[in-house]
């Protein structure tokens, strides 16, 4: 099916001549551009620009099918403008892309306080990130940084990785191992128990790296969507696992799980909001990030 935004980036490569310039004019990334137009010559079957060095030189069949679709689109652009005006009357849409435990620790209490509509998008770093730079969504929250020309990020705040193990686990002999300092046969012995993560490992390898100083060699038994999946394998259970301390607080405090190796082995690791640097949305992002960090600075404090 031929897709509206495929035709809107066409009409607007054709009239700037240029990807760089027309991804500023769309205020999405240069890659997002070249997608839509790949997937609109995909679409056709037939190329529609030859790239020069500095500018894109329509086809012949590109300079028809812009001839084509200037009034229609040219129309359909002013009736989005007539109504997208009677929006702002009321309020405005905004779109973030966040991890879904995150949104339920740091955000879901406090959506109605929001001044604006909006749209959540849940997934993985990569994703998000993609779903980003095609203007997909306005606002990421992730543990990543990023250095995309197009975009900008700061940090936000930051989470404590934590080691914990179901209650039923047997750590007499780990716990001998750490207070010797003897790290070498601690790795060792974690590498045969029995591991839960998420299928985002990377918390489980940046814990690995801060304290043995490599990756682990093992492939963890059981990858679950959530680490409330992971919680819940492990209360009253046995094994081990590595999860941001802000969502495992209860279980904590419960017994239901274990801390294993105290503050000395935790990680600190920084979370980062990461928005486009052209954005129309700026005083609403801005709300949206002063919330967010609230939250979850209020809930890190209350956890010490």
């Amino acid at each position: 099916m031929l897709n509206l935004e495929w035709l809107r980036t066409f009409k607007v490569i054709y009239e700037a001549r240029s990807l760089s310039a027309a991804a500023q004019l769309l205020f999405i990334s240069q890659p997002g551009v070249s997608l839509h137009l790949n997937s609109l010559e995909t679409y056709i079957g037939q190329r529609l620009f030859e790239r020069d060095t500095r500018k894109m030189l329509p086809t012949d069949k590109a300079t028809m099918l812009y001839h084509t679709i200037i009034e229609p689109m040219n129309r359909l652009e002013e009736t989005e403008h007539a109504f997208h005006r009677k929006a702002k009357v009321n309020k405005p849409t905004i779109s973030v892309g966040i991890y879904f435990e995150t949104f339920q620790y740091a955000l879901e209490a406090h959506i109605s306080q929001l001044p604006f509509n909006l749209i959540t998008h849940f997934g993985e770093y990569p994703q998000l990130l993609q779903e980003l730079h095609n203007g997909n969504v306005d606002l990421i929250l992730t543990p990543h940084n990023g250095n995309q020309h197009n975009l900008e990020f700061t940090q936000a705040t930051s989470e404590r990785l934590v080691l914990v193990c179901g209650s039923k686990t047997q750590t007499a002999e780990l716990k001998k191992f750490i207070e010797d300092g003897d790290k070498r046969t601690t790795s060792k012995w974690l590498s045969r128990q029995t591991w839960y993560t998420t299928t985002d490992k990377d918390y489980l390898r940046k814990f690995w790296a801060h304290n043995f100083g490599g990756v682990p060699t093992f492939q963890p038994n059981y990858v679950l969507p959530y680490f409330s999946s992971v919680l819940r394998s492990l209360r009253n259970g046995e094994g081990f696992a590595v999860i941001p301390e802000f969502l495992c607080e209860n279980d904590l405090e419960n017994q239901a799980i274990r801390l294993v190796w105290e503050h000395e082995s935790s990680l600190e690791h920084p979370m980062y909001f990461g928005k486009r640097k052209n954005t129309f949305y700026t005083n609403e992002l801005k709300q949206l990030e002063n919330m967010l960090t609230r939250s979850l600075i209020k809930n890190e404090v209350e956890a010490a």
